[in-house]
């Protein structure tokens, strides 16, 4: 046998921890971001909207206004968040482009 096929189960079993690794991470930022979306849209637009009507933003009741706009803003901004935390995960494990 060759050096090389007696290096590639090594390099494959340090591969296999360091794919795990990187897509816990993964997932982890990713269930993280949803469940913040999740009180943001559901949270804030239904079940808290009695007590945000309290305020209001540019003239609307501000549970209306995180049920029609909020929950956007909230929605874009997590996935600037996403993108920014993916690239640092990515550049941990030595995945960026």
């Amino acid at each position: 046998m060759s050096e090389t096929s007696l290096d590639t189960p090594d390099k494959d079993a340090e591969t296999s921890v360091t794919e795990k690794a990187y897509w816990s991470q993964n997932i982890r930022l990713l269930c993280t971001l949803m469940s913040i979306w999740f009180l943001v849209s559901f949270g804030a637009g239904i079940l808290f909207r009695d007590f945000l009507d309290q305020f209001a933003i540019g003239g609307y009741p501000l549970g209306f206004w995180f049920a029609q706009q909020g929950a956007i803003y909230f929605f874009i901004l997590l996935i600037i968040i996403y993108n920014v935390r993916m690239k640092r995960i990515e550049r941990q494990y030595d995945l960026d482009d």
